[in-house]
């Protein structure tokens, strides 16, 4: 008979060496064993979990490479608000940073700690009896995804560590610059698109729902904030990340510790120039206090700590040429001017194409073909040219003039106060983007049917209007026929395609792309109409009733549930499954505290975002402003609530703090 307690002994004992050989070799770049040894360790432990499964860890050092393929992630929420950080830009706003934290606890001089921002993903673990319980991805502060089956692959994280009290740890999930590369060449080989830069990478690794994608990209962390140091008995934030490093996280050491404004401003100029050394790619630096205790003290706005600010470094710029500019059409018929340039990596990324506006953008640059140009990242983001070099030009540039026919479909292009548009509705370009804007994140969400992906579609015959989206089924085997696609990657779209039908009302109203018609709007029309039947029968006076609707919006939205195509378009979206009605939970009643009342939010709400309290309260009725005014009813404020706060008081407005609010909300639902 098995001894089934010493089985358990020896899998534990094998479990806890192979961590200490992952520590030692991918958090202190050492190692005290052979890889053939290690290989022997990580084998017996596969086979005594293989041959008694009940006792494998939830944990297990062999999960590394990647458990079973996920249906979706779990939303999880955040135990503490994880809050981002406000921004400052040169160094008279770091001045002003340090100037208003040095008035808020009345000190001469300020300890901060220095400590580069890394462009990754932000990720949360927790700890409890020394084990990782789960990690968690930002999501909007409030609420994220559990997404610890990807995260585990990165050999540099503990499974488990020796502190046994809870805690929670917060960093950035990144992928190296090594990385990305060998990632983007093999991407290259086997067809596919490369990732523009090294945050796009890993946020889809991390976000894939097969551990074995992540555990294959070569994922790396950095840990850079112990939430609850001081349950911990610990006071500064300098100390906290050196007990990190005792734990065995592995945190950035290009962390220095600052007494006042001078050294700060020096450590910028260090990393400014040390910069693209680095073998991971950093948008800016991180300033924070180092005494914890003065936290609540210095306190918070509604979004963003004041003991801690973001630098961001200026765009970096760039000089390459101007090859040609190109003419693209939107979904609304806008042409849009579009550079062709010579590629050059600008702020981590491969950069050979930037929008160039509207044609008047290019005669007040007075950009020609051929020009070498000035090429930046728009806050590390959307390439821009800024202007061209006048020394570079040597007569052979050309200048350019706005066509005036549509390059796709040959239709004229119609000037609008300073724009062109392609009135034809039938363009090709038209329905492309108009496709793309359905398949968006925000609107169907319909993950892996980006621009290039609905573009081949499109020129392969695939698709030629939104509707035909539900029908790409039926071409599995011409798109497998197609490079850069597998029995996998195309069952993936479908599945998500087939997901996408049970989105709610507002996202297809959204995703139709009704001119003048945001997101906002949408979510308004379904919340009031609750069903397309009742969209397709709208009156304009009737939405002329509605807050934030004037003459332009309501006729823009009558004019497209009349159209005839339009109804067509929607008819068939309600053939093929798709979900007409609204999934909302509002409770609007007439008799509800907040019915009809505007309401300004201010302060740090604890238990909900501004955007979820919005949404809470914009579902049961109410208005919420951005302002207080005369026409305000109620101000919800929290803690470091300040100039709105004052006005409320100031005009005799109502005022209740987030638990008085959610006394009245609960009321509403009937339960505590």
């Amino acid at each position: 008979m098995a001894d089934y307690e010493a089985i358990k002994k020896r899998m534990a004992e094998l479990a806890a060496l192979i961590e200490k050989y992952n520590r030692e070799y991918y958090v202190e770049n050492a190692s005290s064993i052979s890889d053939a040894d290690f290989d022997a360790l990580m084998n017996e432990l596969r086979g005594l979990e293989k041959e008694y499964p009940q006792f494998k860890s939830k944990h297990s050092p062999t999960e590394r490479v990647g458990g079973e393929v996920q249906s979706e992630f779990k939303k999880i929420p955040h135990k503490r608000l994880m809050l981002s950080l406000g921004n400052v830009y040169n160094e008279d706003e770091i001045a002003a940073f340090d100037r208003r934290t040095r008035e808020a606890l009345n000190r001469p001089v300020v300890d901060y700690v220095g400590e580069v921002k890394i462009d990754g993903l932000g990720m949360s673990l927790v700890y409890e009896g020394g084990e990782l319980q789960y990690a968690v991805t930002r999501g909007d502060g409030v609420m994220g995804e559990d997404v610890t089956k990807n995260v585990i692959t990165i050999h540099s994280i503990p499974l488990t560590v020796k502190e046994k009290r809870p805690f929670e740890v917060r960093g950035e999930v990144y992928m190296p610059k090594a990385s990305l590369e060998e990632l983007n060449e093999q991407r290259k080989i086997d067809h596919e698109p490369l990732f523009a830069n090294a945050r796009n990478a890993a946020a889809g690794s991390i976000r894939n729902l097969d551990p074995a994608v992540a555990a294959s990209r070569k994922l790396e962390a950095f840990w850079y904030y112990l939430v609850n140091a001081r349950e911990l008995g610990i006071h500064s934030h300098y100390e906290a990340l050196a007990y990190l490093d005792e734990l065995g996280f592995r945190t950035n050491h290009e962390r220095r510790r600052l007494k006042g404004l001078a050294p700060m401003l020096d450590y910028v100029t260090e990393y400014q120039a040390k910069r693209p050394s680095l073998d991971y790619d950093i948008d800016g630096l991180v300033f924070k206090v180092d005494d914890l205790d003065s936290y609540d003290e210095i306190g918070y706005t509604a979004r963003e700590p004041r003991w801690a600010t973001a630098y961001k470094f200026p765009p970096e710029e760039v000089k390459t040429k101007l090859l040609d500019i190109f003419v693209s059409i939107g979904r609304t018929g806008r042409a849009t001017p579009n550079a062709v340039l010579t590629p050059v990596r600008v702020a981590g990324s491969l950069v050979q194409r930037a929008t160039l506006n509207n044609e008047n953008f290019i005669v007040d640059k007075g950009l020609k073909i051929g020009d070498t140009v000035i090429l930046r990242k728009a806050a590390d983001v959307i390439p821009e040219v800024v202007g061209y070099v006048k020394e570079a030009r040597d007569g052979s540039e050309k200048e350019w003039r706005m066509p005036e026919t549509c390059p796709v479909c040959g239709g004229p292009l119609t000037r609008v106060k300073g724009l062109h548009y392609c009135l034809n509705p039938h363009c090709g370009s038209r329905k492309i983007e108009a496709m793309i804007h359905f398949a968006s994140r925000n609107a169907m969400d319909i993950d892996g049917m980006g621009d290039s992906v609905i573009e081949e579609f499109f020129a392969e015959g695939f698709l030629h209007d939104i509707p035909d989206i539900y029908d790409l089924e039926n071409h599995a085997s011409e798109i497998k026929a197609l490079d850069g696609w597998s029995d996998k990657s195309i069952n993936s779209l479908i599945t998500a395609i087939e997901a996408s039908k049970k989105q709610s009302l507002e996202r297809l109203v959204y995703g139709l792309g009704i001119k003048e018609v945001g997101e906002k709007t949408a979510k308004a029309l379904a919340r009031r109409f609750k069903s397309m039947d009742a969209l397709l029968a709208i009156k304009e006076e009737t939405l002329l009733e509605m807050d934030d609707i004037g003459p332009v919006v309501a006729k823009s939205i009558v004019d497209y549930f009349l159209d005839p195509e339009n109804v067509a378009t929607i008819a068939k979206l309600r053939l093929k499954g798709v979900n007409m009605e609204y999934l909302g939970t509002d409770q609007v009643d007439v008799n509800s505290y907040f019915y009809k009342k505007t309401v300004v939010l201010t302060g740090t709400l604890e238990h909900y975002s501004r955007d979820q309290m919005t949404e809470i309260l914009e579902g049961i009725g109410a208005k919420v402003a951005g302002s207080v005014s005369k026409k305000t009813d109620i101000v919800i404020a929290g803690p470091g609530a300040g100039s709105k706060l004052a006005k409320a008081q100031e005009l005799g407005i109502e005022i209740m703090d987030e638990k008085t609010a959610l006394d009245h909300l609960a009321s509403l639902r009937g339960g505590n």
